[in-house]
């Protein structure tokens, strides 16, 4: 079982459609208690960073959310993965996670539009349990302005727009993908069955 967390800050249909379609079993939900006994954690996001942490504060959940990175898989979606994060400086530096050592900041690609929006060749760095299964040359769908910075050693995937961006990244039970695996079409399903399947 799968707990798609809910907290107001994210998309949750076309993720819980993926999940439909793949046979996964979840369920949507704020409870603590809900999240504790699922067997692994998505959290999702779209909007701001420091948005997310407060409505993440007021569901109540973040200590849910710290106590399941400690002993079960759990999966950072876009926002979701930023916010795994120590810190954050969209709109101001805010407090994340700090599941990931490292930091989000502004995209830096100048020529390019920002946001970062639309289809992405990502390139393995270090292979994890969510990569296995891929080809060499898989696209994944972006969208963001904001990027993570952070150790080489926690980087799986990488993509590059005007610089070199973490797409999938790892460390312990903790995974974050920048990309929209539920909008990735095979390759983005691939993601999400490994993420299903972990062994812990």
């Amino acid at each position: 079982m799968i707990a798609v967390i809910d907290y107001g800050a994210g998309n949750l249909y076309s993720l819980c459609n993926s999940l439909r379609y793949l046979g996964i079993e979840y369920t949507v939900t704020a409870s603590e208690e809900e999240i504790d006994r699922a067997d692994r954690v998505i959290l999702p996001g779209v909007g701001a960073f420091r948005e997310a942490m407060e409505k993440l504060e007021g569901a109540g959940v973040i200590p849910a959310i710290l106590h399941s990175a400690a002993r079960k898989p759990l999966l950072g979606i876009c926002l979701g993965m930023q916010i795994l994060f120590e810190r954050g400086y969209e709109f101001g530096e805010s407090a994340g996670l700090g599941l990931i050592p490292g930091t989000v900041r502004q995209l830096e690609a100048p020529g390019l539009k920002i946001p970062h929006m639309g289809w992405n060749e990502v390139k393995l760095q270090n292979p994890c349990a969510l990569t296995q299964g891929m080809g060499e040359g898989e696209y994944f769908y972006f969208v963001h302005s904001f990027c993570a910075h952070t150790e080489e050693r926690y980087i799986s995937l990488y993509t590059e727009y005007g610089e070199k961006i973490p797409a999938l990244v790892h460390s312990g039970y903790v995974y974050g993908a920048q990309f929209h695996p539920e909008k990735s079409a095979a390759a983005g399903l691939q993601i999400l069955k490994n993420f299903a399947e972990l062994k812990v």
